[in-house]
């Protein structure tokens, strides 16, 4: 009596758990059950077997395992650094945040080299901009920043419209390693993942949506680069 009191005790706090899973926030919800799912079933798995019931716990404990194991790989594959996009030229290294969309620079040469883009105001926004003038692809990368600061600085910077925005990376290849720094995901992310972070990213980036041309090539070149490796 007290294994089958132990078993319908389980299975009271399992509904409980499920009844408080359906006021979370979607966005929450997937993230509780990857990880919820499997200690549940390792709960179930282990009255089970306490009840004499080993033949159906202890198989049930193995796959909570193996699915626990599997969503903290998901985990890892996931966005890295808080959910950051990392774009780096030779003068700049941009990050833009996944969950807000606000954009920021770090100066990596010239006469603002160690200061972030945020700090600078704008006659120095302005000699950064002439000082990149030579470097097509970190200019495109701080007239992205600065669509997003000032959407309308170019009346300020008396600049060529098209100056830097659309221009061919001047640094080769994109490397792996870069191309899940632009998405914001880790190493061995599957190609669901990669398709979903470039759609996220895009939404925010697509120049049809007042975003960068050039960061939209670059998430596209990302996207590219991580993919052949699935084909």
């Amino acid at each position: 009596m007290s294994a089958i009191a132990v078993f319908f005790g389980g299975l009271l706090v399992l509904l409980a758990v499920f009844a408080g899973l359906l006021s979370v926030k979607p966005s929450a919800l997937a993230s509780t059950l990857r990880y919820g799912l499997p200690v549940a079933m390792a709960g179930v798995g282990g009255v089970l077997t306490l009840i004499g019931r080993a033949s159906i716990g202890i198989p049930l404990l193995a796959f909570a395992v193996a699915l626990y194991s599997r969503a903290r790989a998901a985990g890892r594959a996931t966005r890295q650094g808080g959910g950051q996009s990392y774009v780096r030229s030779a003068a700049l290294e941009m990050e833009l945040d996944l969950d807000t969309g606000e954009m920021n620079g770090l100066v990596l040469a010239g006469s603002f080299e160690g200061r972030e883009l945020k700090d600078l105001d704008e006659p120095e926004l302005v000699q950064l901009h002439s000082e990149l003038a030579g470097d097509p692809e970190s200019l495109g990368l701080l007239e992205a920043y600065l669509d997003r600061r000032a959407p309308d600085w170019r009346a300020g910077f008396h600049v060529n419209d098209d100056a830097g925005l659309g221009a061919s990376p001047g640094s080769g290849a994109m490397t792996q390693k870069e191309a899940y720094e632009v998405l914001g995901l880790g190493p061995g992310a599957s190609e669901a993942e990669i398709r979903e972070a470039h759609r996220r990213l895009m939404k925010r980036m697509h120049p049809d949506t007042g975003g960068s041309a050039f960061l939209a090539g670059r998430i596209n070149e990302a996207k590219a680069v991580l993919l052949s490796r699935h084909d």
